[in-house]
């Protein structure tokens, strides 16, 4: 079954951020002495070092057809916080009462 066209664009921009984050991190290796972990600015951008496991993550539940599910609550991840956040694993509402949990 063919995915839809939100998630073939999600997948999309999935692909081209792992990408630019492999890339920025093998610029970064050699600079950094070979640390895995390491992902310095390049070119004015600052990748978090797991950012790219986030990606990879993503791509995975789309591949096992589980992509905009919260893995929280198990409902649906809105389209437009997927769109703007494809690597969402969590729906707004699970997000913002973790967030609550942590900061209070």
């Amino acid at each position: 079954m063919p995915a839809d066209p939100m998630t073939t664009r999600a997948r999309q921009m999935l692909l081209s951020r792992q990408s630019a984050l492999r890339a920025s991190c093998a610029e970064a290796l050699p600079a950094a002495g070979g640390a895995a972990d390491a992902c310095p600015p390049v070119r004015g951008a600052y990748f978090p070092p797991h950012e790219l496991e986030e990606v990879e993550a993503a791509l995975e539940r789309i591949a096992q057809g589980r992509f905009g599910c919260c893995e929280q609550c198990g409902g649906a991840i809105g389209r437009q916080r997927l769109l703007a956040v494809p690597e969402a694993r969590c729906c707004l509402t699970c997000t913002d009462a973790r967030a609550r949990d942590t900061s209070g």
